[in-house]
């Protein structure tokens, strides 16, 4: 956790928030291990005598989830596997807990969103091979396309939400010299990927082949701008910082990943300054799992007037026409992207996936429940 972005985006504890409505800071307690303003491992503790909820730093990240303990109890083994373990011996086990194991989910996810982050860096990696890597990099290329007049550049602080193993964020560091960037994801093992390209500058991961046969894979990954970016597991919904605070709010295939997407929006809408831009991709490809199917935008309810159509509810939810329309926000553009997705030599995914570009526009102010001009 680096001392820069815990010190810019000051983290309140999210149970307050949560419980009490309150947001007291988080304090890093004493005895935490740091090197070159870099904080290795500690524990960040409520300033609230009266909560003094506690939210350890493990390998450099910061768990701040006022759900810790499930999460924790469903995710701590992302955050405690070895990288160190010899490719060999990662395969005997891998072999001995067999496919769909907890070692083999793991291993799949992180395959599949490395190989997309960085595989382009990957000397070994051949060239010209369908799928290519990168589409999480090109989506948001349209979408700073579609996001005109925002312009990244001058950016001062950028929020990747989802961000998964982290490409996105470091581009966004690198397209705006000026900016922290933090990004946000639940996915403990993907996290640990992106801070050792961050504070290491190279990656290491399993590439999966077929089945439970993988190849080790390390690489230099000397992105630019890496010095500025941090990765933070926290709730994409209920972010634990003040509002106000990003210049953008990315959200890439992360809608229809949470249980209630509306509120997502209205955390992405209400982390933006005046002039800041909210840049979204989704494929609308629901799952009960991750979603239920009541908040669902779009996909069911075909009996109402948009007969289950995903793309005019989330435009109504954007442009003030919903009951649970998010104040304040002007849609700037639309449009697809095709998404690909890598899971062996043998199988990749293709997702249509839909764009949406907005921003706050400068000179709106909130006061209370209303949106003023100024």
């Amino acid at each position: 956790m680096r001392r820069s972005h815990f010190e810019a985006w000051a983290p309140h504890c999210p149970i307050c928030a949560r419980d009490r409505a309150q947001a007291p800071a988080l304090l890093l307690a004493d005895g935490a291990a740091e090197a070159e303003g870099d904080v290795l491992s500690g524990t960040l503790v409520c300033a609230d005598a009266g909560c003094r909820a506690e939210y350890p730093v493990i390998d450099g990240i910061p768990v701040i989830l006022a759900n810790l303990r499930q999460h924790l109890g469903e995710h701590a083994v992302e955050l405690l596997l070895r990288d160190d373990l010899d490719p060999a011996a990662l395969s005997l086990l891998g072999d001995a807990l067999g496919p769909d194991s907890w070692l083999d989910v793991v291993r799949q996810g992180v395959s599949t969103y490395a190989w997309d982050a960085f595989a382009d860096l990957d000397p070994a990696e051949a060239a010209g091979d369908v799928p290519t890597p990168g589409a999480a990099r090109r989506c948001l290329g349209k979408l700073l396309g579609l996001a005109q007049p925002f312009d990244l550049a001058g950016a001062s602080r950028v929020l990747d939400l989802g961000c998964a193993a982290g490409r996105t964020a470091f581009d966004c560091a690198a397209a705006a010299p000026g900016s922290l960037v933090l990004g946000i994801d639940g996915n403990l093992a993907l996290l640990r990927l992106a801070r050792q390209a961050a504070t290491r500058g190279e990656v290491s991961f399993g590439r999966r082949r077929i089945g439970l046969v993988y190849d080790h894979r390390r690489f230099a990954a000397a992105l630019p701008g890496r010095e500025r970016v941090d990765f933070w597991a926290c709730d994409a919904a209920a972010l634990p910082f003040a509002p106000g605070g990003a210049d953008l709010v990315l959200a890439l295939n992360l809608l229809d990943c949470v249980p209630d997407p509306v509120a997502l929006l209205h955390a992405m809408a209400a982390a933006l300054r005046p002039g800041g831009a909210l840049l979204l991709a989704t494929p609308f490809d629901w799952a009960a799992r991750a979603t239920p199917a009541a908040h669902w935008i779009g996909g069911h309810s075909q009996r109402g007037d948009g007969r289950g159509a995903a793309e005019p509810l989330l435009r109504a939810l954007l442009s003030g026409t919903h009951g649970r329309s998010v104040p304040g926000i002007e849609v700037l553009g639309v449009g697809e992207h095709a998404w690909h997705t890598r899971l062996h030599d043998r199988s990749m995914v293709l997702y249509q996936t839909h764009l949406v570009a907005a921003w706050k526009p400068p000179g709106l102010e909130r006061d209370g429940q209303h949106v003023l001009k100024r």
